[in-house]
């Protein structure tokens, strides 16, 4: 949660223990960050990985991809009331794959989650995935340009190749299905990768014998 200084706190003054001076908060609590840092943060973890098509390239950003970000927006009848209403709920996030098209599939993921830890935009829940990502995908976990402790070349060889192995070989390894439907995202994302691949590979020239 954030503490009450943050609110009036107007600055971040860290110090090496990577706690404001003035309000004694981390940087996670005191600037959790916003929906574009998040993407863009999400969109550098995904390039050059086999979930690279949830990122769209940025026109004129130097190669940056950004987070397609899936937010789903649930809409309700109101059956008590004489004149038709709706309550709409907009979740800021849900899994690639799951929108209003697979109603009862979204809203059954959503249900497990803690009601307290649901991204409904707003409230406490998004600020808590907010903060979450921020824990979870530090800048310096895979831009060696981040760390403050590289300091060889082989060091950043090293980090940039380990970095080359996670994104290829552990991302997207888990996927939402409900029982008995496992396996059909994962089925269709080797498909796709399958045909990016082929469509990247240039034909073999036909070599034929004078006079054939």
């Amino acid at each position: 949660m954030i503490r009450p200084g943050c609110v009036s706190c107007l600055s971040l003054v860290l110090i090496f223990r990577k706690v404001c001076i003035t309000c004694g908060c981390s940087t996670i609590n005191h600037t959790p960050g916003s929906d574009v840092e998040d993407d863009q943060r999400m969109g550098r973890l995904l390039t050059d990985s086999p979930c690279s098509h949830l990122t769209a390239k940025v026109k004129g950003g130097g190669g940056l991809r950004m987070y397609k970000r899936n937010q789903m927006i649930v809409t309700n009848p109101v059956v008590s009331r004489k004149d038709p209403t709706f309550n709409t709920t907009t979740y800021e996030w849900a899994p690639a794959g799951l929108n209003q098209k697979w109603y009862w599939n979204a809203m059954q993921y959503m249900e497990f989650l803690p009601e307290s830890r649901r991204p409904v935009s707003g409230t406490n829940g998004a600020m808590e995935r907010r903060r979450q990502l921020l824990r979870q995908l530090p800048v310096y976990d895979h831009d060696p340009m981040k760390c403050t402790s590289l300091d060889t070349d082989d060091q950043i060889s090293s980090m940039l190749l380990f970095v080359k192995q996670y994104k290829q070989d552990v991302l997207g390894v888990g996927e939402v299905a409900l029982p008995g439907e496992a396996g059909a995202l994962r089925e269709a994302a080797n498909q796709r990768s399958a045909k990016e691949t082929k469509a990247k590979v240039p034909p073999t020239p036909v070599q034929t014998k004078p006079g054939v």
